[in-house]
């Protein structure tokens, strides 16, 4: 163990540089190891005096300043640790990252600039006899990515090990001294740390070979609000943890050690040459083997439950990768900030009724405690979540398992994806759980024209239009990329992230992957502080035409689903989908579906023909959903098709609230199987929730993201799908509780094991139609425009019948001259005509094994083909 530093030698770190301390340096009670080892994260050295005060002016490059609405004429000074500062006016440099802060008078600053915001900076203006008359903090990200632009080249950011010395480099520009403690178990020793002017990063060498240590990084710093504060935090580059993330952990992703037999070497699928390729599987780690009886119970929720090669859950997966899944996602796997990684709590769950209150009421007093969380949360983005290892303290142990679930995915043919969050953090200030707002206060996160932070997300909106916040995601993505060879991302709000981070960090994660395209989606839902541009070109679905990041669409979804996801109370009953067997020819709506059914179905291509229910053709992007285009892609590797994923109720609980109370539980069985077929013909990539094929329940529940294993169960073995067990979490429900004790108490929302299995096989029959030809996930905007169509008069007729025809002549991998799918959504059969001979079912429909029994009652004669009611079929011709 190395002997504490002195105090001393952190101001003597700013005379190294060649640099003055800041004025403030020699107020500051100096770093003692005992610092090291406080309970409490986050201490305040010095009060700030003007704690209450907001933030409505900006620094808008490393000299200017911006005061949105105040008068123009004004003086105004800066006030840099009680000292005035006279500011001059200068004219308007009007950057565009800055026109959502409104008009204002500009000033030019002439001093130390970066000096001045290690300290308490204000700015205020004065009248003619130099009294104030109005006084504002400024946010100063505009400054720091321009005086510290040099930052994001850094490139050794975290800790690099060696067995001779370890490196610690952390950005914390605003610092006023910072120290890397080093834990050797209990005892702690304290290393002084160096400031480069030039990036703002702080850097330390620790001799000796650490690996397997622990560190965390004491800082002092000025934090609005708050004032003067000393924290102990953990690095945000972590790689790993200990127990509950109090620690960052030592070593290296390269060593050896880390490395499964074969890592390095292993090859992954090449099951994707195009994004259209792709068939996913969202899956949260823990519902896949939380409740499996096949899996030993140290290895249940666990990483390590996808190396039980013979595990119900690995059976089930294998048989869909058979079939023609090509990528599982899993949600975050990151690390996360609430779940207990060490005794959570287990909830005594009571047997009741099956619209019973009692079940969610004994999940809700210890939901924060217990242990369950889809982990939307993000507290270490780097680092693997530890409660999902079978050692959280070994932060060595994770890292492998992770390794090793990669290697067990892809062995079955599966590429694995990856659900990432940049866009919030958990927490921010001076909560124990905040990381980034502790080192750079005011800097990483998204601020409002006051100073405060935005939370349109849900949580701490992150900023990753700032340099280094940006320069985090884009070097995280390329880490997950390189170190666990991940093949794919899904990113949660994506919209809330700029176009050309998101373009930076793909071509980052493809170098990562030595060239091997990596596929990018995400949610590109336009809301919230950013909506329309106000701030950067967004990532949003309308704003990504050209880059081959793909958005999930809403339109079709909602079509099948019928209403909005946020539907609750009577508009989950009042809102039928296509599928539903409620809507005729009667309902304005059902032609609204209909349209926007076949504009999925052609990829959301904005410049696809279609007829309307008039006959008039038009570009698809020309139809309305809602007020905004139903199409909106430029190529169909840009849009994501789903029907049902890990938010709002599953299919199968929306199916039993919307369809009509006297429909048999064969017809509910056969609605979702209208939806899995839809979704499988429809141009783009194809995805699909976890449990989807065994008509998976979440006992009605719209938000299970913190309602427990009791309402995220899976059974593998399909003897039931959970449907009925209690009333879902009052905390997001009970708004819709009358309209849900109906549908749980209805015996027609019961099905069987028998069922569940023919589901589970139709499934597999529409993944092996989708991959059987390259119809039905065409690469190119062309092609799709020039093979695929919609006869207008089956347009016109009904719109609870979709036909759509395909050209394969001369289209690689298409193995058929054509093809048609006829989605018939009518209670009645009907009969389409057809063009020419040698017309039959398509090859896995034909066969013996074929799940759906109604197949034998498609008959093809006399130039035409009847299908019967509430079913979908393909027919092909060589």
């Amino acid at each position: 163990m190395r002997h504490p530093v002195a105090a001393s030698a952190f101001v003597a770190t700013f005379l190294l540089l060649g640099q003055a301390a800041p004025a403030h340096a020699e107020t500051i009670s100096p770093f003692n190891v005992a610092d090291c080892s406080v309970t409490d994260n986050a201490r305040v050295l010095r009060p700030d005096p003007n704690a209450k005060l907001d933030a409505r002016a900006y620094w808008l490059n490393g000299d200017t300043v911006r005061w949105p609405g105040l008068a123009s004429g004004s003086t105004v000074r800066l006030i840099v640790d009680g000292k005035a500062i006279e500011l001059s006016p200068r004219d308007p440099v009007s950057p565009a990252a800055f026109q959502f802060t409104g008009n204002g008078p500009e000033f030019k600053a002439s001093g130390p600039v970066r000096d001045w915001l290690r300290g308490d900076v204000l700015v205020e203006a004065v009248d003619a006899q130099g009294r104030a008359t109005d006084r504002t903090r400024l946010q100063h990200p505009g400054a720091l990515d321009a005086l510290y632009a040099d930052a994001v080249t850094l490139d050794t950011l975290g800790v690099r090990w060696t067995a001779q010395a370890s490196q610690f480099q952390v950005w914390a520009p605003t610092a006023q001294q910072l120290g890397v403690c080093v834990y050797n178990g209990t005892a702690a020793s304290l290393h002084p740390m160096t400031r480069d002017a030039q990036t703002g990063a702080w850097s330390a060498q620790v001799k000796g070979d650490l690996w397997g240590q622990h560190y965390r990084y004491l800082v002092d710093v000025f934090t609005p609000g708050h004032g003067l504060v000393r924290s102990v935090v953990t690095d945000p580059y972590s790689i790993s943890l200990d127990t509950d993330s109090q620690h960052s952990w030592i070593g290296d992703p390269s060593d050896a050690r880390l490395k499964p037999k074969n890592w390095d070497t292993h090859p992954a699928p090449r099951t994707v040459a195009q994004n259209t390729d792709m068939t996913i599987y969202e899956l949260h780690v823990r519902d896949f083997s939380r409740d499996d009886a096949t899996v030993p119970q140290r290895d249940r929720g666990k990483l390590t439950a996808f190396t039980r090669a013979d595990s119900a859950g690995m059976r089930h997966l294998r048989a869909l990768a058979k079939a023609g899944l090509t990528d599982v996602h899993l949600l975050p796997i990151f690390d996360f900030a609430t779940l207990p990684e060490r005794d959570c709590v287990q909830p005594r769950i009571p047997a009741s009724a099956a619209d019973s209150e009692a079940q969610q009421a004994a999940i809700r007093d210890i939901r924060d405690r217990d242990c369950y969380n889809w982990g939307y949360e993000p507290f270490h983005f780097n680092a693997v979540e530890g409660s999902y290892s079978t050692n959280p303290n070994d932060g060595a142990v994770r890292i492998r398992e992770l390794r090793q679930a990669v290697m067990a995915l892809h062995g079955l043919g599966l590429r694995v994806g990856m659900d990432v969050v940049y866009n919030h953090t958990n927490a921010a200030g001076l909560d124990p759980r905040s990381v980034l707002d502790r080192l750079v206060p005011g800097y990483y996160h998204r601020l409002n024209t006051k100073g405060q932070i935005e939370r349109s997300t849900c949580c701490e909106n992150t900023a990753t239009e700032h340099r280094m916040m940006g320069k985090l995601l884009i070097d995280s993505v390329a880490y997950w990329t390189r170190v666990y060879r991940i093949d794919s991302f899904r990113f949660d709000l994506m919209a809330h992230q700029p176009r050309d981070v998101m373009e930076q960090a793909l071509t980052a994660a493809q170098v990562a992957n030595r060239g091997v395209p990596v596929q990018f989606l995400g949610e590109g839902w336009n809301f919230g502080e950013i909506a329309n541009g106000q701030r950067f070109v967004q990532a949003s679905q309308l704003s990504l035409n050209g880059s081959g990041i793909g958005t999930f669409s809403d339109r079709a979804r909602d079509a099948v689903r019928g209403g909005s996801a946020g539907d609750s109370g009577a508009d989950l009953v009042s809102n039928p989908g296509f599928i539903h067997r409620r809507l005729t020819a009667k309902d304005a709506i059902a032609w609204d579906y209909a349209d926007w059914v076949r504009i999925g179905m052609a990829g959301s291509l904005r410049g696809f023909d279609l007829a309307d229910r008039k006959g008039a053709v038009k570009p698809a992007q020309d139809f309305s959903y809602k007020g905004a285009p139903a199409a909106y892609v430029s190529q169909p590797q840009e849009v994501v098709n789903y029907v049902e994923n890990h938010d709002n109720q599953t299919l199968f609980d929306l199916n039993a609230i919307r369809m009509p109370a006297e429909a048999t539980a064969q017809q509910r069985v056969q609605a979702q199987w209208l939806a899995i077929a839809i979704n499988a013909v429809s141009q783009g990539i194809a995805y699909y929730h976890a449990g989807i094929d065994v008509l998976r329940s979440k006992s009605l529940d719209r938000n299970s993201y913190n309602s427990g294993d009791w309402f995220n169960r899976i059974d593998w073995s399909g003897r039931t799908n959970y449907f009925g067990t209690g009333l879902p979490p009052e905390w997001d429900n009970q708004a819709s509780w009358p309209q849900m004790r109906a549908a749980l108490n209805n015996p027609n929302n019961r099905v069987t094991a028998a069922q569940i299995a023919q589901t589970q096989r139709f499934f597999r029959d529409w993944l092996a139609i989708r991959h059987s030809s390259t119809l039905f996930r065409m690469q190119s905007t062309e092609d799709i425009r020039r093979r695929l169509s919609f006869p207008t008069d089956w347009i016109q007729r009904d719109p609870r019948i979709i036909v759509a025809q395909y050209d394969g002549r001369g289209l690689q991998g298409a193995r058929f001259a054509n093809a048609m799918v006829i989605i018939n959504a009518a209670t009645q059969a009907q009969t389409i005509a057809l063009t020419g001979t040698g017309w039959k079912l398509h090859p896995v429909l034909a066969a013996r094994t074929a799940a759906d029994p109604r197949l034998r009652q498609v008959r093809i004669r006399n130039g035409a083909v009847t299908v019967p009611a509430y079913m979908p079929v393909v027919l092909v011709r060589d």
